[in-house]
């Protein structure tokens, strides 16, 4: 385990390491801070929806846009303006809900600050990574970052639940904030040689060479638009209904924190195994892994007692870190480098498009069939949208390459 730590060694990782996992914490407060804030001040899951959707919107818009100029600038500096960017506005929700007189639009709009710069802080902090390890400790630097993320996600979970249950949304929210200001501290004491920052081109080129390497990749567009619909119903179900359904069900924000820290202890579980695992299929394991992810959305529906619903998200988290490894794996293996960050744009812009959508329409949806029938649609499309992937040969087909591999043997098997 300490050999697979190695990166840390390397100052600049270490401080990129603990500017994301801090900041990773703090945004656990915030998923169920603001959920609770929102359900505290008007009670309506409609009004949520609308709030999440109005912090998504800016992120898919722009999301192409950041991408673009986190390869043109410094891309420790990106972070650093978006970390301070999503410090400053949580701290003003924050301030809102202590004053007493918060109002949802004004939530809203500053929601939507915060994904905008969440915008430009994604491509960013997935490039800076080769600039920060030798390139012998690459795959050990991946696997870290995302062990810290989900670790962070187990033990903020916890105990935001416990904070936002004992205290109050706003104190939550006040603690995302500090930690999004510590993180931009930390990446802002990065050394960086300016000369690692991609030489920029035409805003247009860039866009265009990298949509035509995203559409030439049949397994590449399919399983985004999977994840298309896949994340608006998932993401608007669990992100609006789920505490509703806790706080009737589940001791509202302390059962809501614990379901969260189940799904993150399911992520954590996943990464560890998958540092010594390697599918050969890459993409039919990714995909039969996340099969695992629906059964929360059913057991939320029914509902079932909160120990059941503590296994199925354990069980959920470690479908979608399952896929998120290998997903990963399987772009960087087959996306030229210095294109991926492009393509990694199209992606999150083609799996992120209709979230806002499913935010905004979850709670209406809901009011009108009830929240049990939502659920159990919501659970349906996402199983329906998963098998159907594996329709497309390039999924059930596509190899990891591996140094046993001879050089001439091809990625895909042959298929009689």
């Amino acid at each position: 385990m300490l050999r697979r730590l190695g990166p840390l060694a390397e100052r600049e990782f270490r401080l990129l390491f603990l500017g994301r996992t801090i900041s990773f914490v703090g945004s656990a407060f915030a998923n169920i801070a603001l959920a609770f804030a929102v359900l505290d001040l008007t009670g309506s899951k409609a009004d949520l929806g609308y709030v999440l959707a109005a912090r998504t919107v800016p992120m898919v818009l722009f999301i192409l846009v950041g991408g673009i100029w986190a390869d043109r600038l410094p891309r420790h500096h990106v972070m650093v303006v978006s970390n301070v960017l999503s410090g400053v506005s949580q701290a003003a929700v924050a301030a809102l809900l202590f004053s007493g007189h918060a109002q949802i639009w004004q939530i809203a709009v500053l929601a939507a600050v915060n994904g905008a710069s969440s915008a430009f802080f994604f491509p960013a902090s997935s490039g800076i990574t080769p600039q920060t390890v030798p390139e012998s400790l690459l795959q050990q630097a991946n696997a870290v970052l995302r062990l810290g993320r989900n670790g962070s996600y187990i033990v903020g979970g916890a105990i935001a639940g416990l904070v936002v249950y004992a205290t109050s949304p706003a104190t939550g929210l006040a603690v995302d904030a500090a930690t999004f200001l510590l993180a931009a501290a930390l990446t802002a004491a990065m050394r960086l040689p300016s000369s690692l920052h991609m030489e920029s081109s035409t805003f247009l080129a860039d866009l265009a060479l990298g949509w035509r390497e995203f559409v030439s990749r049949t397994w590449l567009w399919v399983i985004v638009l999977q994840f298309g619909a896949v994340n608006a119903v998932q993401l608007g179900s669990e992100g609006v209904l789920g505490p509703a359904v806790s706080k009737e069900h589940f001791h509202g924000a302390a059962g809501w924190g614990l379901i969260g820290a189940a799904q993150a202890l399911g992520l954590v579980a996943a990464g560890v195994l998958l540092l010594r695992l390697r599918p050969r299929r890459m993409l039919l394991a990714a995909t039969l892994g996340y099969l695992l992810t629906a059964p929360l959305l059913f057991a939320l529906a029914v509902p079932v007692p909160l120990p059941a619903v503590l296994v199925l998200a354990f069980l959920a988290g470690i479908g979608s870190e399952t896929f998120g490894v290998l997903w990963d794996t399987t772009m960087q293996q087959e996306i030229p480098q210095d294109r991926l960050s492009r393509v990694y744009s199209y992606d999150a812009l083609g799996s992120f498009a209709l979230i806002p959508l499913g935010l905004a329409a979850a709670g209406p949806v809901a009011e009108v069939l009830g929240t049990r029938t939502t659920l159990f649609a919501a659970g349906f499309v996402s199983l329906t949208a998963t098998l159907a992937v594996l329709l497309v040969r390039d999924v059930r087909r596509l190899r990891r390459r591996t140094s046993e591999l001879a050089p001439h043997e091809p990625a895909f098997e042959a298929v009689p």
